[in-house]
């Protein structure tokens, strides 16, 4: 059968997260009722990255098989139809049938957002951590250096994640200034449960002056959950994009 991948973009604000639970309302659970509204089946829905309850999307993937007639690149105007104003399929086109999107080399990129304002602008409490106290960005920045690399990464990960190996690869983290918005930006190749959200949580805590850049180092060698910063709020974070090095797919 024809294998279809949905990018797909979501306001996690009201869901319990990506992943299809039973006896909860999640982003999966939406696509897969929308698909077997379509195409009179329920399908087997493969999500790329599992994202936690209040956490955002421009690019998650999700592929699923079908013997639907429908076209490929139409499942997108079909589906949006049928969906909710919070989630948007952005595009949709066929793969091969092989194409696993945990099962290749991917690199994904996040964001996360901080408000470093006095006061917090309303429309943005859905998508920003609000921190009124003063951010230095160098430092940040500085800090965020230490994190790139191949390294265990224990440290920065919930107590309840359940992968053995927490050994993952960050490409890049840059920290800059939109407006009154801190943006930290991670490109990487997989990420551990929560991990981003300490990486975000940590650097602020330099940010504002509660230790150094040279810190993090020190973090990362003493694996161990309690050595690193606070988790940030789930809502300043999105996943904006996957990208395929080997070219499996163009998206």
């Amino acid at each position: 059968m024809p294998r279809i991948l949905l990018i797909t973009a979501y306001d996690g604000t009201g869901y319990n997260g990506s992943a299809y639970q039973p006896e909860a309302v999640t982003i999966e659970g939406v696509l897969k009722k929308a698909i077997k509204g379509l195409t009179g089946h329920e399908p087997e829905l493969i999500g790329a990255s599992r994202t936690d309850a209040g956490v955002h999307a421009c690019g998650n993937l999700f592929v699923f098989d079908t013997q639907a007639s429908i076209p490929p690149d139409k499942f997108s105007y079909a589906l949006n139809s049928m969906l909710p104003d919070d989630i948007r399929i952005m595009k949709s086109m066929e793969v091969d049938p092989s194409f696993h999107p945990r099962h290749c080399n991917s690199v994904k990129t996040y964001q996360y957002r901080i408000w470093n304002d006095d006061v917090m602008l309303p429309v943005k409490r859905y998508y920003a951590w609000h921190c009124s106290f003063n951010l230095d960005i160098e430092k940040m920045q500085q800090a965020a250096e230490y994190l790139v690399g191949t390294h265990d990464f224990t440290s920065f990960c919930n107590t309840a994640t359940q992968t053995p190996d927490h050994v993952r690869t960050v490409i890049s983290v840059n920290v800059f200034r939109e407006g009154k918005e801190v943006v930290i930006e991670v490109k990487g190749k997989g990420f551990l449960y929560n991990m981003v959200r300490i990486m975000a949580g940590t650097l602020a805590m330099i940010g504002r002056g509660k230790g150094s850049p040279e810190d993090i180092q020190a973090m990362i060698e003493a694996r161990n959950r309690s050595a690193a910063g606070p988790t940030a709020p789930a809502n300043g974070l999105c996943l904006m994009k996957y990208e395929f090095p080997d070219k499996e797919v163009v998206i």
